[in-house]
């Protein structure tokens, strides 16, 4: 299944750099950033991880669950993670399935990609970008990224505040 804007987040469940699983559907009521690189150890995507680690404050003050994907297994996501002090959970795509189905681009193959891919609290995809290898993702295109996809719940909840207010 591919992803598409404003559709549901397709499930998968994939083991994180610490050993445990970890799976989309139980990260409900969070808002989760995707951030699929293609690989550990390499110069672009090491940047973009690191530049994650240096800029994490801003990221926290998101309240957004923030998650790396790459090919490899967990043992060399722990050592790349471990050697740079990275502060995210970074998942094993070892098949390469749910790489395929979030980061598929109509032009070239999946492992020339790496993508960001915002999921709402409610499990909506609200951002999909997908960009070649070489580029990287700025920090604050991943962060604005995440509180657009918090303003729809906030907009939500205001609605909801305005109807009560104007029912009394």
């Amino acid at each position: 299944m591919k992803v598409e804007i404003g559709n549901p987040a397709p499930d998968f469940e994939l083991t994180a750099n610490t050993g445990e699983k970890w799976r989309l559907s139980e990260q409900r009521g969070n808002v989760i950033a995707l951030l699929f690189y293609p690989g550990d150890e390499t110069l672009v995507c090491t940047r973009q991880m690191c530049s994650i680690r240096e800029h994490w404050e801003d990221y926290l003050r998101t309240k957004a669950t923030v998650i790396g994907i790459s090919p490899g297994s967990p043992e060399e996501h722990s050592a790349f993670a471990e050697n740079h002090r990275l502060p995210i959970h970074l998942l094993a795509d070892e098949d390469g399935s749910v790489t395929e189905d979030y980061c598929s681009h109509w032009l070239f193959p999946t492992f020339f990609m790496r993508a960001i891919v915002i999921v709402d609290a409610k499990g909506i995809v609200r951002t999909k970008r997908s960009m070649l290898r070489a580029f990287r993702p700025t920090d604050r295109s991943v962060i604005t990224a995440i509180y657009s996809a918090r303003g729809d719940d906030l907009e939500e909840r205001y609605a909801r505040i305005k109807s009560n207010v104007k029912s009394k």
